[in-house]
């Protein structure tokens, strides 16, 4: 969020070229706080405040812009420039900052880049969106095994200034095939003459290029590992992902999720820099598809409007029927693609779970069974309790099980479980409750009509 209480001074220290002061104002900032200050200034003025910063700080501001404001300052300045910002940029920043931009700004760019480094881009650009590899840098420190503590140290040093994090340091043989881990911690600790080999872990947690993000940010907080390696299928590292990165992937994905659940297709950019027309298209699919899902509610009524009329004390208690069904496949629908998205459970344990939610919902339905029982007697006898009784109980275990199952259908059919939240089990819960409440009331209609016989 911009503050703009700062703005107009950041604005005459700019249009005034105070440089120095100006450097005195953002040298005790935080990155992310010199970006937050500067979205409210206008392109020109941001990047003058950015040329006043050294250039290696210059990239660790940049990529906390949104994607947005960096193509914005991409094309408002000299593709150079850009280029000695990506040359000493993280390699996991910088790869990020090229997929935001036009695929023909990036081969532009990429020519301005030195070879070694241009070849590292393009070996990270080519894993595919969600992909660890997208995300993963090539930025980490290695050490071989037959060296000592005291050397181990002197060599971490020296790879300090050129790597994401030191404090995990990776074991690798001459083919940079992965044996084991120190942690920095384990350095300082050591005897100065103990061997890498004795003190580094041997079981190495590590992951592949193509697995998804997810699975790995779900081994980060399984082992509360700061950063996880990336192994090729031999068995050579080829990369790092750090709890950072994992947690930007996380809140994309909760975002993703958050907006799937109202039936909203996820925003390309943040929704204060979404317009009108997109908002109104990330909106308008579901809402036109459930219109048409809707129609077998109305179907349903008018199928059982004879019943309806005769008992017209049914009317009263549909709102309360429906969202009950409503309320209780969302609350299962929840549980399911939380459990599924954290691996807590796969999708070949749909059978157990569903046996355990058809009782999950069996108690819950006769609880609420017996409360709807009560208000119907007192609103239009027995007959009017039994109805909204048994109706109750039939909707909530149906929903539940509906709320259970979608999770497990849309994950097989590799589709985001987060679509069958509220709005599609709510569709589905009014058109299946209406059926079960209509279908009970003719039932026991006819059948106390039969006994009065």
């Amino acid at each position: 969020m911009t503050n703009t209480l700062l703005l107009p001074e950041l604005r005459e220290l700019l249009a005034t070229q105070q440089t120095d002061v100006l450097k005195e104002v953002l040298k005790s900032l935080h990155p992310a706080r010199i970006a937050d200050l500067s979205e409210g200034l206008q392109q020109e003025e941001v990047w003058q405040l950015l040329e006043a910063l050294p250039l290696h700080l210059q990239t660790q501001v940049f990529p906390f812009y949104s994607p947005a404001m960096q193509q914005q300052l991409v094309a408002g300045i000299g593709h150079e420039h850009v280029s000695r910002l990506l040359m000493i940029m993280s390699h996991d920043d910088r790869v990020d900052l090229l997929r935001h931009l036009q695929p023909g700004v990036v081969e532009q760019l990429l020519p301005l880049i030195d070879q070694t480094e241009r070849d590292d881009i393009r070996h990270l650009l080519s894993f595919p969106e969600g992909s660890v590899g997208s995300i993963m840098t090539t930025d980490f420190a290695t050490l071989p095994a037959d060296i000592d503590v005291a050397q181990a140290l002197n060599r971490v040093r020296q790879q300090a200034r050129t790597v994401e994090t030191i404090y995990y340091v990776y074991v690798v043989d001459e083919a940079r095939h992965l044996h084991g881990v120190v942690t920095l911690r384990d350095l300082v600790l050591a005897e100065p003459t103990a061997s890498i080999r004795e003190i580094m872990e041997s079981e190495v947690i590590s992951t592949r290029a193509s697995q998804d993000q997810e699975k790995v940010a779900s081994d980060l907080a399984k082992y509360d590992f700061l950063a996880i390696p990336v192994v090729d299928d031999q068995h050579r590292l080829i990369g790092m992902v750090t709890f950072d990165d994992i947690a930007d992937v996380l809140a994309e994905e909760m975002t993703e999720d958050f907006h799937l659940s109202a039936a909203v297709a996820p925003l390309v950019e943040s929704y204060s820099q979404s317009n009108i027309r997109a908002l109104y298209h990330r909106r308008v699919g579901w809402l036109v598809i459930l219109i048409f899902v809707n129609l077998a509610s109305s179907g349903v009524i008018a199928a059982f409007e004879e019943t309806l009329q005769a008992m017209i004390a049914l009317a009263f208690f549909l709102p309360l029927l429906i969202d009950s069904g409503g309320n209780t496949g969302s609350q299962a629908a929840t549980l399911i693609v939380r459990v599924l998205s954290t691996s807590e459970v796969k999708l070949r344990d749909w059978c157990r779970i569903l046996a355990k939610e058809f009782l999950v919902g069996l108690s819950l339905g006769l609880t609420m069974a017996l409360a709807s029982f009560v208000l119907g007697y007192f609103r239009g006898g027995l007959e009017v309790g039994l109805i909204v009784g048994l109706s109750m109980l039939g909707i909530v275990v149906f929903t539940n099980l509906v709320g259970t199952m979608l999770p497990f259908l849309l994950t097989r059919l590799n589709l985001d479980p987060a679509v069958a939240s509220s709005p599609l089990i709510t569709t589905v819960a009014d058109a299946s409750g209406l059926f079960l409440y209509f279908s009970i009331a003719t039932w026991v209609t006819q059948l106390i009509g039969l006994g009065a016989h």
